[in-house]
């Protein structure tokens, strides 16, 4: 058992602050920073950018792009200014998006539009001008990139949570990221499904690699951390506990969580998360608390482990318990 160890950062900060966390993670020994790209906040490029030159080890990626708001011609644009900046250290994580409804913008043939995405952005970056022509996407013969990319491919993640999502990662990903659990029982279904997928494709079991993240809170008080987690992951439960076919949550706290978040009493509505709902869709508690959960979920077959912001009561703080007590211990166990 072998686990990458890395941290998921908000984009809400200034270039400075992102120059500080990009230096501080990798002083730490972590294995990489993604950025995530939640509607209304910062694009994660400026943050990707910022952390790449404050680094020189740290893989780097956002978590995650869609075809919905960037055309695929664009998301190749992007990827290849990281991965020059990065000298090679850039990948391209896409999704679906969520929250799009709010802003008009519909998500059909989601599955469709990330195949298309990374046809589209693969072709670009190859120099391939035969054109491309998808259900969602298409790319005109003969067009081609203004410019000379780092490098003529690119690793893909796609997010996805169900089996169609796998079945499609199988065949063109090279990683998976199942955002916002911190569930074994999630990653061991995710791996069959895979494995499944891409056996079949030909191209062998465990060809993909599948990431783990969620919401991370972690300080010496463990109560005070846990109190907190339950305020910070109420919305992302909102999403993603109905996608988790391991877990069955009671229909009527779903619903009042629901009425909470409408309401805006995101504390009122945290606090209804029973400690099994917290466990599964955060690492939170103490830092020994925080390692234990992250070496199960490597035990179940985790590849990558992601802490997703806020880290810890206090942002600097929680990178740091993080970095020194939870990151050697799961090495150690792996």
């Amino acid at each position: 058992m072998s686990v990458e160890l890395t941290l998921a950062l908000q984009s809400d900060k200034t270039w400075a602050r992102y120059t500080d966390l990009g230096a501080l993670t990798q002083e730490l020994g972590f294995d990489g920073v993604s950025v995530y790209a939640d509607l209304g906040f910062q694009p994660p490029l400026p943050a990707l950018l910022a952390v790449a030159g404050a680094s020189s080890t740290l893989r780097l990626g956002p978590a995650c792009l869609n075809p919905y708001l960037l055309h695929p011609i664009e998301i190749a644009g992007q990827h290849a200014a990281l991965d020059e900046a990065s000298d090679g250290r850039a990948y391209l994580g896409l999704a679906r998006g969520s929250w799009l409804d709010r802003v008009g913008v519909a998500q059909s043939r989601p599955l469709a539009a990330l195949e298309d995405a990374v046809a589209i952005v693969r072709r670009l970056l190859a120099g391939d001008t035969s054109g491309y022509e998808g259900q969602v996407h298409s790319l005109p013969a003969g067009t081609h990139l203004e410019y000379e990319p780092l490098r003529p491919d690119v690793e893909v993640l796609l997010g996805v949570w169900g089996p169609r999502g796998a079945a499609l990662a199988g065949r063109i990903a090279d990683e998976v990221k199942i955002g916002g659990t911190a569930n074994p029982a999630m990653v061991r279904q995710m791996r069959t499904w895979l494995d499944a997928a891409s056996l079949a494709a030909g191209r062998g079991a465990g060809a993909v690699r599948i990431t783990a993240g969620a919401v991370t809170v972690v300080d010496d008080d463990g109560a005070r951390a846990r109190e907190h987690a339950r305020r910070m992951v109420a919305s992302y439960v909102d999403v993603v506990a109905p996608l988790d076919p391991t877990i069955d949550v009671d229909p009527g706290l779903m619903e009042r969580l629901r009425e909470l978040l409408r309401a805006g009493d995101d504390a009122a509505a945290g606090a209804l998360l029973p400690d099994d709902l917290l466990d599964a869709f955060a690492f939170a508690g103490t830092p020994h608390d925080v390692a234990a959960s992250a070496v199960e979920l490597a035990e179940a077959g985790a590849d990558r482990i992601e802490f997703g912001t806020p880290h810890g009561l206090d942002e600097a703080r929680g990178v740091r318990l993080l970095g020194s007590q939870v990151l050697p211990v799961v090495r150690s166990a792996s």
